[in-house]
């Protein structure tokens, strides 16, 4: 991928999973691949055909954890080889890693290349809806975090998926809100997206509802939002849903290579 297939990449990934995107949300997506471009390029790949990006696969390396952001065929180029041959390229960058991450919209040729790569298909669910603000609780020991609190998003990485967002920490912060919580009995964070979790990590389940009924309470009153890529191990976020008045329904897939559900944990679609 060079700098400027961005841009046509953003347009056939809509296209093939089905979506309209706003404009921020366009940006944001270009943004986002941009920025692996620049960390990652050994892991940005597109396919070329009729003059046209008609397939890309985007991969990242952090510590020894290797995680795919993007993965998408042009509809009218599929079955031909190219996601074959973009997957093959992206897992070829991960070479050395000892783990593997992704998650997958449930597509069936999609989800049997990932098997073949030797990935366990984990189903996932998601929360949505408008928070019932009567029943968030008083919740203490959470606060607003900044870049200073990055060395403790690292450490609770590093305990609970094995590998930290380094690399990653100044764009998430640009556009998402960070609360931490530090306590003696644990520690944990959360990036709050404008619509809804992107990210939580925590070294036990108490901390981790905790930063969720916090980030819930953060949200614009009356606006929906959303908590991607729940496995069956994270029952504690399904609790807290519950409790919110949110809504429960099968999402997708989260695709793990010598790896446990990292629990607790909610995993961000693009960065892992």
């Amino acid at each position: 991928m060079r700098p400027d297939d961005v841009d046509a990449a953003e347009r056939l990934t809509a296209l093939a999973y089905g979506v309209e995107r706003t404009e921020a949300a366009r940006r944001r997506w270009s943004g986002r691949t941009g920025h692996l471009l620049t960390t990652d390029p050994g892991g940005c790949w597109v396919a070329d055909g009729d003059g046209a990006v008609v397939g890309v696969a985007v991969a990242l390396r952090r510590d020894l954890l290797w995680v795919l952001s993007e993965y998408a065929v042009h509809p009218d180029h599929q079955r031909r080889g190219i996601g074959a041959a973009l997957l093959d390229a992206a897992v070829g960058y991960g070479a050395g890693c000892l783990r593997g991450l992704l998650t997958s919209r449930p597509d069936p040729q999609a989800l049997r290349r990932y098997r073949r790569a030797g990935f366990t298909l984990h189903p996932t669910m998601r929360l949505s809806g408008v928070v019932d603000r009567s029943a968030l609780p008083a919740v203490d020991g959470v606060r607003g975090g900044t870049a200073a609190d990055l060395d403790l998003v690292e450490s609770v990485d590093r305990r609970v998926r094995g590998a930290t967002h380094r690399p990653d920490h100044a764009f998430v912060l640009a556009s998402s809100r960070l609360l931490v919580c530090d306590l003696l009995t644990g520690s944990g964070y959360v990036f709050l997206a404008d619509w809804g979790v992107e990210r939580l990590a925590a070294t036990n389940r108490a901390v981790a509802q905790r930063l969720l009924w916090a980030a819930l309470a953060a949200t614009t009153p009356g606006s929906p939002v959303d908590v991607r890529n729940l496995t069956s191990d994270q029952e504690w976020a399904v609790d807290v849903g519950f409790a919110a008045g949110l809504r429960l329904d099968h999402d997708a897939y989260l695709a793990l290579r010598h790896l446990r559900p990292p629990a607790p944990y909610v995993p961000s679609t693009a960065f892992g």
